[in-house]
């Protein structure tokens, strides 16, 4: 992006003087990652999908340490809410606070916990 600034010299600022003068071309800085991150374009990708800084950088670095495919398919370790006792699904609802845990039958805590 271009952009013309009106270029002032600093010590006509501070004496306050108002004064014209010409117009120089200057570019504004781009968003560029830092020298730690390993895949520039992947780390780009993602802040333009609105990512934060720090997320697209740990992705475009985990991705260039490995194969992007891999990063994708990387998860958690939990298992399905269905190998879950109702104990357990009733004390992960209490924790993100779901009312009425305490009536829920099992496919009704398992859903409540999919989409909360």
């Amino acid at each position: 992006m271009r952009l013309l600034v009106r270029t002032v010299p600093a010590a006509d600022i501070l004496a306050g003087k108002e004064r014209t003068h010409g117009f120089e071309e200057a570019t504004m800085p781009g968003r560029r990652p830092g020298p730690s991150v390993k895949d520039p374009e992947l780390y780009e990708k993602l802040r333009d999908e609105g990512s934060s800084k720090e997320k697209s950088a740990r992705v475009a670095n985990a991705a260039a340490s490995s194969s992007r495919s891999t990063v994708g398919r990387k998860g958690g370790e939990s298992p399905s809410y269905d190998d879950w006792t109702v104990a357990d699904l009733k004390g992960r609802a209490a924790e993100l606070g779901i009312e009425g845990r305490s009536t829920m039958r099992k496919s009704e805590l398992i859903d409540a916990l999919r989409h909360h």
